[in-house]
């Protein structure tokens, strides 16, 4: 049996004769080996004379069947994590890592992730097989790569047997790689417009890139491009959001021609930036002319009524040379939202402040918003006699305005109705409410503005704990207090006049 047939079926004929382990007749499992090249299954049968004769089934099919079955399984299991590797960051410098990183682990023995040039450099992040990612900017031409020009502009990929592995720059070789053996450069297609494109390299002497192995590649690409392009668009997303968002934010306040001014917002949601509420302090142009001050409440909250916080701030805005005017400048604003397609209303204060010697004069118009309250140096909280109707409703507003004045250390607060509506307290369905927020004030008598919008925040926060709430906005406005200088005795001290 040895002279005629191959080892293994010799060695199985060998167990089944007298004296032998018997193993292969014992085994439910058919022996299999390959003869010229072709995969049989051997089966054997004992005859009456003690003879075995064996049945040769030609598994070639099957067999090759199950290792492509088997492939399928461990690509399609590849392409899943790498979905998901790849999916669960929206960080471009991250996407372009992993893909040259899982690429270089099961597809080559390096890989080069590219993304699109920047002026003339071009993003390059290289990875060896059991190394980490190395980004590097590259100054160079990918045109003069064949297959690399064409990959960043989304055209189809070059066959690999079609390029020159010599042809490689050495911007594309890793250190100490040694020679390229075969090469692969297919793009990576995004949403629209490439990403970038995936250089895969084996070493020389290493099997050349098959023509199967370039298309699980492309699938491959397909995913990390995906990936690199939602990274990026996200990015865009992001810049521009930042961008329009500080225009949206409501200013950081200081002392302005002797007047001292502090605000504080808090948006309805801790997730979100900007909301309804919003303020701003506009200087005057001439130096001791009053200041402008806005503070208002747009019906809604979140983004939506956020857009129409900005359309209004900047309509005051453009008003500001009728800023002595409130009530004309509240019948141009009502005027300008009826006009809009925006079908929410705003509540308002204005207040022109300016500095009179060691006062401040404030002039007061509402909108149809919570009265300013006044906190005087003996503690006392006292609210302007200022009322008017809301605006983005009716044809006509009509307001009045009240003048208080501030004597040094003396302040006024504007608010919004997430301050007083604030609902919380032991129960959690108790309002902060009006007489809370004045007997509050009535304890900053003295405080600093910054301290004053800052403890009013504190106390509606702590009453409110994690419940549910509307934006929150406090202003502040205080007369300063003064400090003269007097000389005894030849000697200068202070001295301060509240």
């Amino acid at each position: 049996m040895a002279d005629v047939a191959p080892d293994w079926l010799a060695a199985a004929h060998q167990a089944m004769c007298p004296g032998g382990p018997r193993a292969a007749h014992e085994s439910d499992v058919p022996l299999s080996g390959v003869i010229e090249a072709r995969r049989f299954e051997a089966h054997p049968s004992m005859r009456d004379d003690g003879m075995v004769a064996w049945w040769l089934v030609d598994d070639t099919d099957h067999q090759l069947a199950r290792e492509a079955l088997h492939m399928e399984r461990e690509r399609t299991a590849f392409l899943a994590k790498a979905s998901s590797t790849l999916l669960s960051s929206l960080n471009l410098a991250r996407c372009m890592d992993v893909t040259a990183q899982l690429a270089a682990e099961n597809l080559a023995d390096a890989a080069l992730a590219i993304a699109p040039t920047r002026g003339r450099r071009l993003p390059v992040v290289t990875c060896l097989r059991g190394g980490i990612p190395v980004s590097t900017q590259a100054a160079v031409d990918p045109d003069e790569v064949p297959g690399l020009g064409e990959a960043l502009r989304g055209f189809p990929p070059v066959p690999s047997r079609w390029i020159d592995p010599a042809t490689a720059p050495a911007w594309m070789i890793p250190e100490d790689f040694g020679p390229i053996g075969a090469m692969v450069i297919t793009p990576l297609p995004g949403h629209g417009v490439p990403a970038g494109a995936l250089v895969m390299l084996r070493k020389e002497g290493s099997a050349a890139f098959t023509e199967e192995e370039e298309v699980f590649a492309r699938l491959f690409a397909a995913r990390s491009g995906a990936a690199m392009s939602a990274a990026r668009l996200y990015a865009e997303q992001t810049a521009i959001t930042e961008v329009l968002m500080r225009e949206l934010l409501p200013p950081a306040l200081h002392q302005i021609s002797g007047v001292d001014f502090a605000g504080s917002y808090r948006p309805s949601a801790d997730h979100e930036r900007v909301g309804g509420d919003f303020y701003d302090v506009h200087r005057a142009t001439v130096e001791g002319e009053p200041s402008l001050v806005t503070l208002g409440d747009v019906c809604g909250k979140g983004l939506e009524a956020a857009v129409l916080t900005g359309k209004i701030r900047n309509t005051l805005h453009a008003l500001l040379p009728l800023a002595d005017d409130h009530q004309r400048m509240l019948t141009l604003l009502n005027t300008a939202l009826l006009n809009s397609h925006h079908t929410r209303f705003a509540t308002l204060v204005l207040a022109s402040a300016a500095r009179r010697g060691n006062e401040v004069q404030v002039r007061l118009t509402s909108a149809g918003h919570p009265n300013p309250l006044i906190i005087r140096a003996d503690g006392t909280v006292q609210t302007a006699d200022t009322r008017g109707t809301l605006v983005g409703v009716l044809p006509d507003v009509r307001a009045r305005t009240a003048v208080v004045t501030l004597a040094p250390g003396e302040s006024c607060i504007l608010y919004t109705d997430g301050i007083t509506e604030a609902k919380g307290g032991p129960l959690g369905d108790t309002l902060f409410g009006e007489e809370r927020l004045q007997r509050a004030l009535a304890g900053c008598a003295g405080m600093p503005a910054e301290g004053i919008v800052e403890h009013i925040q504190m106390l509606a926060s702590q009453w409110l704990g994690s419940r549910r709430h509307d934006d929150m906005a406090v202003l502040a406005i205080s007369a300063p207090r003064t400090h003269h200088l007097s000389a005894v005795n030849g000697h200068t001290r202070g001295r301060f006049t509240a």
